[in-house]
C-alpha cells in the first residue's frame, strides 16, 4: 500500500478514471478535482495531474505522451481551437489553484516545462497552449516571468516562439489591453526583451514590428517602438552627461547628438528637453532666491550654444519654453528666474520672438502661469513692437 501511494500511474488512473465519468462538462470537472484533492495527494502528483488535464496523459521528456499509460480526451489538448472553449480551461485550472493555493508553484513549473516542450506538440496544440496561457497571464494566475522559457536557442531558431508568442499576446491583450500587459512585463524586468523571441541577426525593432503588425499585433509593436525609444533616450541622457561633465567641447557633443539623433530617430524636441535636464542637474543651485537668478545665467549663458543647436524648429523652442516653466515652477526659488532665462535665451538666439509670443498667448502650461504671464508682460508688449527695433533690447530688459 505505501508503494502504490508514492506511483504516479495508479495517481494517473484515479484521475482519468474520474475524468471519463464528468465528461467535457467543465463545471462537473473543477468539483471532481476539487474533491479529489482531499483524497489524492495533488502536493507530490503536481505535474501528473497537469500533465493529464493539458495534455490527457502523462508527458515523456520532450512533449510526447507516454504510450503505455490510458489517456483521455477530457483535455486542452483535444478540446476545440477557440477562445471560448480556452476561457473555460482557464477557469478549471484558476478554481483548482485558488483551492489548493500550493499548486501554484507546480503549475508555474508545469507550464515553463510545456513551452520548452512545444516543438513536441501539434500547431493546434500550441495554438491551444498559447491562448491558454495568455489568458491565464492577464487574470494573474500565471507569472509573465514563464516568458522565459520561450527564448530557448532551439525554439527561437525554429520560428517556434514568435508564433506561439502572437497567439499568446493575442489572447491576453484580448483579456486585458497593452497597459496591462506592459504593466505585467515590467514587473518581471521582460519589458526590454521580446526582440529575444527572434534570433540574433533578426533582433531589430523593424523586424519585430513588421512581424508582430502583419500577425495583427500592432499594439505590440508600438509598444516594443516605444520601449526602444525610452532606452535609447536614458542612454544618451547618460551619454551626455558624461561628455559635459568631462568638459568635452560644444562642437564634439553636438556632434554626437546628431549621430544618435540619426540613428534612433530621435526628435529635436525630445533632444532639447534632455539637454535642458542635463544642463540643469549638473550644478548645485543656490538655496537664496535672490541668488539664484544670478547664478543660472550665468551657467545658462556658457550653455546656450549648445541649446542654440538644437531650436532650429519652432516647436523645439516651444518645448524649451514649456521645460523651462515647468522647471522653474517645481523649483520653488526659481519662480523669480523664469523671465530672465527667456530674456537671456532670447539674446542668444536659443528662442525667438514668435514661440515666445505663441507661449505667452495659449501654448504655456497651467503651472505657475499667473506668475510666469505677469512677469513676462512687459518683455512680450516689447517683443510686439520691436520688430524693427531690436537694437534697443538692451536699454529696455536691463
Amino acid at each position: 500500500d505505501e508503494k502504490e501511494r508514492f506511483d504516479p500511474t495508479q495517481f494517473q488512473d484515479c484521475i482519468i478514471q474520474g475524468l471519463s465519468e464528468t465528461g467535457t462538462d467543465l463545471e462537473a470537472v473543477a468539483k471532481f478535482l476539487d474533491a479529489s484533492g482531499a483524497k489524492l495527494d495533488y502536493r507530490r502528483y503536481a505535474e501528473t495531474l497537469f500533465d493529464i488535464l493539458v495534455a490527457g496523459g502523462m508527458l515523456a521528456p520532450g512533449g510526447t505522451l507516454a504510450d503505455d499509460m490510458t489517456r483521455t480526451n477530457v483535455c486542452v489538448f483535444a478540446a476545440q481551437e477557440d477562445l471560448e472553449t480556452m476561457q473555460a480551461f482557464a477557469q478549471v485550472f484558476n478554481k483548482l489553484i485558488r483551492r489548493y493555493k500550493y499548486l501554484e508553484k507546480g503549475f508555474e513549473d508545469e507550464v515553463k516545462k510545456l513551452l520548452l516542450f512545444l516543438k513536441g506538440f501539434s500547431e493546434s496544440e500550441r495554438n491551444k497552449l498559447a491562448m491558454l496561457t495568455g489568458i491565464l497571464l492577464a487574470n494573474g494566475t500565471l507569472n509573465a516571468s514563464i516568458l522565459n522559457s520561450l527564448y530557448n536557442e532551439n525554439l527561437v531558431k525554429e520560428g517556434v516562439s514568435a508564433a506561439f508568442a502572437v497567439k499568446l499576446f493575442k489572447s491576453w491583450i484580448n483579456e486585458k489591453d497593452i497597459n496591462a500587459v506592459a504593466v505585467s512585463l515590467r514587473k518581471v524586468n521582460m519589458d526590454n526583451r521580446l526582440m529575444e523571441l527572434f534570433p540574433a541577426n533578426k533582433q531589430s525593432v523593424e523586424h519585430f514590428s513588421k512581424y508582430f503588425t502583419e500577425a495583427g499585433l500592432k499594439e505590440l509593436s508600438e509598444y516594443v517602438r516605444n520601449q526602444q525609444s525610452i532606452g535609447a533616450r536614458k542612454e544618451l541622457q547618460k551619454e551626455l552627461q558624461e561628455q559635459m561633465s568631462r568638459g568635452d567641447p560644444f562642437k564634439d557633443i553636438i556632434l554626437y547628438m546628431k549621430e544618435e539623433m540619426k540613428k534612433n530617430n530621435i526628435s529635436e524636441q525630445t533632444v532639447v528637453a534632455i539637454i535642458w535636464s542635463s544642463v540643469m542637474s549638473t550644478v548645485e543651485w543656490n538655496k537664496k532666491e535672490e541668488l539664484v537668478a544670478e547664478q543660472a545665467i550665468k551657467h545658462l549663458k556658457q550653455y546656450s550654444p549648445l541649446l542654440a543647436a538644437f531650436t532650429t524648429q519652432g516647436q523645439s523652442e516651444l518645448t524649451l519654453l514649456l521645460k523651462i516653466q515647468e522647471y522653474c515652477y517645481d523649483n520653488i526659488h526659481f519662480m523669480k528666474a523664469f523671465q530672465k532665462i527667456v530674456v537671456l535665451f532670447y539674446k542668444a538666439e536659443v528662442l525667438s520672438e514668435e514661440p515666445i509670443l505663441k507661449w505667452y498667448k495659449d501654448a504655456h502650461l497651467a503651472k505657475g502661469k499667473s506668475v510666469f504671464l505677469e512677469q513676462m508682460k512687459k518683455f512680450v508688449e516689447w517683443l510686439k513692437n520691436a520688430e524693427e527695433g531690436k537694437q534697443e533690447l538692451s536699454s529696455h530688459t536691463e
